[in-house]
Protein backbone atom coordinates (compact mmCIF):
# COMPACT_ATOMS: atom_id res chain seq x y z
CA UNK A 1 0.00 0.00 0.00
CA UNK A 2 1.08 3.55 -1.26
CA UNK A 3 2.11 5.87 2.00
CA UNK A 4 1.59 9.57 1.32
CA UNK A 5 2.32 12.58 3.80
CA UNK A 6 -0.22 14.62 5.05
CA UNK A 7 0.96 18.32 3.98
CA UNK A 8 4.12 18.81 5.71
CA UNK A 9 3.68 17.02 8.77
CA UNK A 10 6.15 13.69 8.39
CA UNK A 11 2.71 11.30 8.83
CA UNK A 12 2.75 9.01 6.07
CA UNK A 13 -0.97 7.79 5.56
CA UNK A 14 -2.07 4.81 3.38
CA UNK A 15 -3.45 5.76 -0.22
CA UNK A 16 -6.86 4.21 1.09
CA UNK A 17 -8.91 5.34 4.11
CA UNK A 18 -10.92 3.20 6.28
CA UNK A 19 -14.51 5.02 7.07
CA UNK A 20 -16.17 4.29 9.82
CA UNK A 21 -19.34 6.22 9.49
CA UNK A 22 -21.67 3.04 9.72
CA UNK A 23 -20.15 1.21 12.80
CA UNK A 24 -23.04 1.71 15.30
CA UNK A 25 -26.05 1.54 13.48
CA UNK A 26 -25.48 -0.79 10.25
CA UNK A 27 -22.39 -2.87 11.79
CA UNK A 28 -21.52 -3.27 15.00
CA UNK A 29 -18.75 -3.18 17.66
CA UNK A 30 -17.70 -6.90 16.58
CA UNK A 31 -18.29 -6.00 12.84
CA UNK A 32 -15.97 -2.55 13.17
CA UNK A 33 -13.50 -4.32 14.86
CA UNK A 34 -13.02 -6.57 12.12
CA UNK A 35 -12.63 -4.15 9.51
CA UNK A 36 -10.03 -2.45 11.39
CA UNK A 37 -7.91 -5.54 11.87
CA UNK A 38 -8.42 -6.32 8.48
CA UNK A 39 -7.18 -2.80 7.15
CA UNK A 40 -4.42 -2.82 9.14
CA UNK A 41 -3.26 -6.40 8.11
CA UNK A 42 -3.29 -5.34 4.31
CA UNK A 43 -1.54 -2.30 4.67
CA UNK A 44 -3.96 0.65 5.52
CA UNK A 45 -2.99 2.55 8.51
CA UNK A 46 -5.70 5.20 8.39
CA UNK A 47 -8.93 5.43 10.05
CA UNK A 48 -11.54 8.64 9.55
CA UNK A 49 -14.54 9.06 11.63
CA UNK A 50 -16.20 12.07 13.39
CA UNK A 51 -18.11 12.69 16.71
CA UNK A 52 -21.02 13.06 14.90
CA UNK A 53 -20.92 9.83 13.27
CA UNK A 54 -22.83 7.09 12.91
CA UNK A 55 -24.88 8.61 9.92
CA UNK A 56 -26.51 5.64 9.14
CA UNK A 57 -29.30 7.09 9.93
CA UNK A 58 -28.27 10.42 12.11
CA UNK A 59 -29.59 10.60 15.36
CA UNK A 60 -29.24 11.56 18.72
CA UNK A 61 -29.12 8.80 20.53
CA UNK A 62 -26.22 7.27 18.27
CA UNK A 63 -24.20 9.94 17.57
CA UNK A 64 -20.36 9.54 18.73
CA UNK A 65 -21.17 5.60 18.75
CA UNK A 66 -18.60 5.07 16.12
CA UNK A 67 -15.54 6.80 18.04
CA UNK A 68 -16.63 4.61 20.98
CA UNK A 69 -15.95 1.39 18.30
CA UNK A 70 -12.89 2.43 17.54
CA UNK A 71 -12.06 3.17 21.42
CA UNK A 72 -12.62 -0.80 22.07
CA UNK A 73 -10.56 -1.47 19.46
CA UNK A 74 -8.12 0.55 20.98
CA UNK A 75 -8.37 -0.48 24.03
CA UNK A 76 -8.51 -4.35 23.49
CA UNK A 77 -4.96 -3.44 20.71
CA UNK A 78 -2.71 -1.20 22.72
CA UNK A 79 -0.02 -2.02 21.63
CA UNK A 80 -1.28 -1.35 18.10
CA UNK A 81 -1.62 2.29 18.51
CA UNK A 82 0.65 3.95 16.92
CA UNK A 83 0.17 1.73 13.85
CA UNK A 84 -3.00 3.93 12.67
CA UNK A 85 -3.73 7.50 12.13
CA UNK A 86 -7.21 8.09 13.58
CA UNK A 87 -8.64 11.26 12.29
CA UNK A 88 -12.06 13.01 13.62
CA UNK A 89 -13.92 15.90 13.26
CA UNK A 90 -15.70 18.96 15.33
CA UNK A 91 -18.95 19.59 14.30
CA UNK A 92 -20.11 23.09 13.83
CA UNK A 93 -23.16 24.98 13.28
CA UNK A 94 -26.11 23.69 11.38
CA UNK A 95 -26.30 19.65 13.33
CA UNK A 96 -28.49 20.05 16.10
CA UNK A 97 -27.42 16.88 17.77
CA UNK A 98 -24.48 17.80 18.70
CA UNK A 99 -24.00 20.90 21.20
CA UNK A 100 -27.47 22.21 19.89
CA UNK A 101 -25.52 22.85 16.53
CA UNK A 102 -23.45 25.58 18.47
CA UNK A 103 -20.53 27.09 15.41
CA UNK A 104 -17.05 25.72 16.11
CA UNK A 105 -15.37 28.01 18.19
CA UNK A 106 -12.35 27.27 21.07
CA UNK A 107 -14.76 26.36 23.70
CA UNK A 108 -16.74 23.60 21.47
CA UNK A 109 -12.87 21.96 20.30
CA UNK A 110 -12.23 21.63 24.01
CA UNK A 111 -15.64 19.95 24.61
CA UNK A 112 -15.61 18.17 21.74
CA UNK A 113 -11.69 16.91 21.92
CA UNK A 114 -11.49 15.82 25.21
CA UNK A 115 -15.24 13.71 24.17
CA UNK A 116 -13.57 12.32 21.54
CA UNK A 117 -10.17 11.85 23.25
CA UNK A 118 -12.20 9.92 25.78
CA UNK A 119 -14.36 7.79 23.31
CA UNK A 120 -11.65 6.75 21.68
CA UNK A 121 -9.58 5.58 24.70
CA UNK A 122 -6.90 7.60 23.15
CA UNK A 123 -3.90 10.20 24.58
CA UNK A 124 -4.09 11.64 21.35
CA UNK A 125 -5.79 12.60 17.83
CA UNK A 126 -3.04 11.88 14.95
CA UNK A 127 -5.25 14.65 12.53
CA UNK A 128 -8.32 16.75 13.64
CA UNK A 129 -10.22 18.30 11.46
CA UNK A 130 -12.95 21.15 11.26
CA UNK A 131 -16.07 19.23 9.90
CA UNK A 132 -17.42 22.38 8.07
CA UNK A 133 -17.22 26.14 8.42
CA UNK A 134 -18.75 28.27 10.71
CA UNK A 135 -19.70 30.53 7.63
CA UNK A 136 -21.41 28.22 5.37
CA UNK A 137 -20.08 25.54 2.64
CA UNK A 138 -21.40 24.93 -1.00
CA UNK A 139 -20.70 21.10 -0.54
CA UNK A 140 -23.50 18.47 -0.09
CA UNK A 141 -25.19 20.15 -2.97
CA UNK A 142 -25.73 23.58 -1.27
CA UNK A 143 -23.66 24.84 -4.62
CA UNK A 144 -27.02 25.18 -6.27
CA UNK A 145 -27.70 28.40 -4.01
CA UNK A 146 -24.31 29.17 -2.41
CA UNK A 147 -23.91 32.75 -2.03
CA UNK A 148 -20.33 34.07 -0.53
CA UNK A 149 -21.70 37.50 -0.26
CA UNK A 150 -23.65 36.84 3.09
CA UNK A 151 -19.88 36.41 4.91
CA UNK A 152 -18.39 38.70 6.75
CA UNK A 153 -14.56 38.71 5.94
CA UNK A 154 -13.17 40.70 9.18
CA UNK A 155 -15.44 38.28 10.94
CA UNK A 156 -14.54 35.50 9.07
CA UNK A 157 -10.76 35.78 9.50
CA UNK A 158 -10.72 36.71 13.21
CA UNK A 159 -12.63 33.27 13.18
CA UNK A 160 -9.74 31.79 11.77
CA UNK A 161 -7.01 33.34 13.51
CA UNK A 162 -8.80 32.30 16.73
CA UNK A 163 -9.69 28.96 15.58
CA UNK A 164 -5.74 27.93 15.05
CA UNK A 165 -4.56 29.83 18.08
CA UNK A 166 -7.07 27.27 20.44
CA UNK A 167 -5.88 24.35 18.52
CA UNK A 168 -2.10 25.53 18.61
CA UNK A 169 -2.97 24.79 22.51
CA UNK A 170 -4.10 21.48 21.73
CA UNK A 171 -1.06 20.68 19.41
CA UNK A 172 1.41 22.25 22.23
CA UNK A 173 -0.14 19.79 24.96
CA UNK A 174 0.14 16.62 22.48
CA UNK A 175 -3.50 16.03 22.46
CA UNK A 176 -3.40 16.82 18.74
CA UNK A 177 -0.59 15.63 16.00
CA UNK A 178 -1.81 17.39 13.10
CA UNK A 179 -5.06 19.53 12.21
CA UNK A 180 -6.81 19.91 8.86
CA UNK A 181 -10.00 21.16 7.18
CA UNK A 182 -13.47 19.57 5.60
CA UNK A 183 -15.87 20.82 3.22
CA UNK A 184 -14.12 23.71 2.59
CA UNK A 185 -13.15 25.91 -0.44
CA UNK A 186 -9.95 27.36 -1.95
CA UNK A 187 -10.55 31.18 -0.54
CA UNK A 188 -11.34 29.54 2.55
CA UNK A 189 -8.61 27.27 2.62
CA UNK A 190 -5.89 30.08 1.69
CA UNK A 191 -6.84 31.77 4.47
CA UNK A 192 -6.41 29.08 6.74
CA UNK A 193 -2.79 28.85 5.36
CA UNK A 194 -1.92 32.48 5.63
CA UNK A 195 -2.83 33.12 8.81
CA UNK A 196 -0.40 30.45 10.41
CA UNK A 197 2.08 31.46 8.80
CA UNK A 198 1.77 35.37 9.45
CA UNK A 199 0.95 34.00 13.27
CA UNK A 200 3.45 31.00 13.37
CA UNK A 201 0.26 29.01 13.75
CA UNK A 202 -0.41 25.32 13.05
CA UNK A 203 -0.90 24.61 9.46
CA UNK A 204 -3.87 22.74 7.60
CA UNK A 205 -2.25 19.41 6.54
CA UNK A 206 -5.80 18.21 4.22
CA UNK A 207 -9.08 19.28 3.08
CA UNK A 208 -11.43 16.08 3.20
CA UNK A 209 -13.70 17.25 0.51
CA UNK A 210 -16.63 14.92 -1.81
CA UNK A 211 -14.35 13.48 -4.82
CA UNK A 212 -15.48 11.09 -7.24
CA UNK A 213 -16.23 10.32 -10.75
CA UNK A 214 -19.30 11.75 -10.63
CA UNK A 215 -18.34 15.16 -8.07
CA UNK A 216 -14.96 16.56 -9.51
CA UNK A 217 -15.35 20.43 -8.48
CA UNK A 218 -11.93 19.79 -6.78
CA UNK A 219 -10.06 19.55 -10.22
CA UNK A 220 -9.77 23.02 -10.48
CA UNK A 221 -9.10 25.64 -7.97
CA UNK A 222 -8.88 23.24 -5.12
CA UNK A 223 -6.66 20.99 -6.68
CA UNK A 224 -4.13 24.04 -7.82
CA UNK A 225 -4.10 25.34 -4.26
CA UNK A 226 -3.12 21.49 -2.63
CA UNK A 227 -0.29 21.19 -5.53
CA UNK A 228 1.24 24.94 -4.59
CA UNK A 229 0.67 24.68 -0.64
CA UNK A 230 1.37 20.99 0.12
CA UNK A 231 -2.13 20.49 1.08
CA UNK A 232 -3.39 16.53 1.01
CA UNK A 233 -7.17 15.96 -0.20
CA UNK A 234 -8.93 13.17 1.58
CA UNK A 235 -11.76 12.71 -0.60
CA UNK A 236 -15.09 11.15 0.60
CA UNK A 237 -17.71 9.39 -1.17
CA UNK A 238 -15.32 8.23 -3.66
CA UNK A 239 -18.21 5.75 -4.35
CA UNK A 240 -20.89 8.71 -4.73
CA UNK A 241 -22.54 6.63 -1.77
CA UNK A 242 -22.69 3.63 -3.75
CA UNK A 243 -23.71 4.69 -6.71
CA UNK A 244 -20.78 3.64 -8.39
CA UNK A 245 -20.93 0.49 -7.62
CA UNK A 246 -23.67 -0.24 -9.69
CA UNK A 247 -25.85 -1.78 -7.10
CA UNK A 248 -28.77 0.96 -7.28
CA UNK A 249 -29.22 0.30 -10.86
CA UNK A 250 -31.90 -2.12 -11.60
CA UNK A 251 -33.87 -0.07 -8.24
CA UNK A 252 -37.03 1.07 -9.78
CA UNK A 253 -39.06 4.19 -8.23
CA UNK A 254 -39.07 4.63 -4.53
CA UNK A 255 -37.40 0.92 -4.32
CA UNK A 256 -33.79 0.50 -2.70
CA UNK A 257 -31.93 -2.41 -1.96
CA UNK A 258 -33.16 -3.64 1.61
CA UNK A 259 -30.30 -2.82 3.74
CA UNK A 260 -28.36 -0.11 1.69
CA UNK A 261 -27.82 3.51 2.31
CA UNK A 262 -30.56 4.47 0.36
CA UNK A 263 -32.88 2.37 1.98
CA UNK A 264 -31.78 3.04 6.02
CA UNK A 265 -30.54 6.58 5.59
CA UNK A 266 -31.04 8.52 2.36
CA UNK A 267 -33.17 7.63 -0.11
CA UNK A 268 -32.27 10.48 -2.80
CA UNK A 269 -28.25 9.45 -1.23
CA UNK A 270 -27.92 13.18 -0.11
CA UNK A 271 -29.31 14.64 -3.18
CA UNK A 272 -27.16 12.07 -5.32
CA UNK A 273 -30.19 10.10 -6.69
CA UNK A 274 -31.59 11.20 -9.67
CA UNK A 275 -31.87 10.68 -13.80
CA UNK A 276 -29.04 11.95 -15.11
CA UNK A 277 -26.94 10.25 -12.35
CA UNK A 278 -27.64 6.78 -13.00
CA UNK A 279 -27.12 7.78 -16.43
CA UNK A 280 -23.78 8.72 -15.94
CA UNK A 281 -23.26 5.54 -13.56
CA UNK A 282 -24.88 3.26 -16.69
CA UNK A 283 -21.93 4.90 -18.53
CA UNK A 284 -19.14 4.59 -16.54
CA UNK A 285 -20.49 0.96 -15.74
CA UNK A 286 -19.96 0.15 -19.45
CA UNK A 287 -16.23 1.29 -19.04
CA UNK A 288 -15.18 -1.50 -16.19
CA UNK A 289 -17.23 -3.91 -18.49
CA UNK A 290 -15.54 -3.23 -21.75
CA UNK A 291 -12.22 -3.30 -20.33
CA UNK A 292 -12.95 -6.26 -17.62
CA UNK A 293 -13.30 -4.41 -14.46
CA UNK A 294 -14.80 -4.13 -11.30
CA UNK A 295 -16.48 -1.10 -11.62
CA UNK A 296 -15.78 -0.43 -7.43
CA UNK A 297 -12.51 -0.97 -7.83
CA UNK A 298 -12.34 0.86 -11.46
CA UNK A 299 -13.72 3.87 -9.53
CA UNK A 300 -11.57 3.58 -6.32
CA UNK A 301 -8.73 3.35 -8.61
CA UNK A 302 -8.99 6.05 -10.78
CA UNK A 303 -9.19 8.41 -7.47
CA UNK A 304 -5.53 7.27 -6.70
CA UNK A 305 -4.42 8.54 -9.68
CA UNK A 306 -4.91 11.70 -8.54
CA UNK A 307 -1.79 13.93 -8.17
CA UNK A 308 -3.52 15.82 -5.37
CA UNK A 309 -4.79 12.52 -3.54
CA UNK A 310 -3.57 12.22 0.26
CA UNK A 311 -6.03 9.33 1.07
CA UNK A 312 -9.28 8.06 -0.86
CA UNK A 313 -11.73 7.19 2.05
CA UNK A 314 -14.38 4.56 1.56
CA UNK A 315 -16.77 2.71 3.71
CA UNK A 316 -18.05 -0.95 3.86
CA UNK A 317 -20.81 -2.67 5.48
CA UNK A 318 -19.70 -6.24 4.82
CA UNK A 319 -16.54 -8.07 5.01
CA UNK A 320 -16.79 -9.07 0.99
CA UNK A 321 -17.05 -4.97 0.46
CA UNK A 322 -14.07 -3.45 2.33
CA UNK A 323 -11.90 -6.85 0.76
CA UNK A 324 -13.29 -5.48 -2.73
CA UNK A 325 -12.33 -2.10 -1.89
CA UNK A 326 -9.10 -2.66 -0.45
CA UNK A 327 -8.09 -4.39 -3.61
CA UNK A 328 -8.28 -1.54 -5.56
CA UNK A 329 -4.93 -0.06 -4.13
CA UNK A 330 -3.75 -3.24 -6.59
CA UNK A 331 -5.37 -2.06 -10.20
CA UNK A 332 -3.72 -0.07 -12.18
CA UNK A 333 -5.83 1.87 -15.16
CA UNK A 334 -3.85 1.63 -18.51
CA UNK A 335 -4.36 4.34 -20.71
CA UNK A 336 -7.53 3.37 -22.41
CA UNK A 337 -9.16 3.07 -20.11
CA UNK A 338 -8.32 6.64 -18.85
CA UNK A 339 -9.15 7.57 -22.03
CA UNK A 340 -12.80 6.23 -21.71
CA UNK A 341 -13.25 7.76 -18.31
CA UNK A 342 -12.75 11.15 -19.44
CA UNK A 343 -14.80 10.50 -22.53
CA UNK A 344 -18.21 10.09 -20.13
CA UNK A 345 -16.51 12.54 -17.61
CA UNK A 346 -17.17 15.51 -20.61
CA UNK A 347 -20.96 13.86 -21.08
CA UNK A 348 -21.05 13.48 -17.73
CA UNK A 349 -19.99 16.55 -15.88
CA UNK A 350 -22.02 17.43 -13.07
CA UNK A 351 -24.56 14.33 -12.99
CA UNK A 352 -25.85 16.00 -9.69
Amino acid sequence: MKLNELGRTGIMASELCLGSMTWGTQNTIAEGHEQIDYALDHGINFIDTAEMYPTTPLSQETHGDTERVIGTWVANNKSRRSDVILATKVSGSGYKNVRDGAPISPDTINAALEASLKSMQTDYIDLYQLHWPNRGSYAFRQSWEFDATKQNTAETLEHMEEILSALAGHVKSGKIRSIGLSNESAWGSANWLRIAEQKDLPRMASVQNEYSLMCRYFDLDMAELCHHEDVGLLSFSPLACGLLTGKYLNSKGDDRPTGSRADVSSANLGGRWNDKAHACVTAYKAVAKKHDLDMTQMALSWCLTRPFMASTIFGATTMEQLKVAVGSANLKLNDDVMADILAVYKDYPIPY
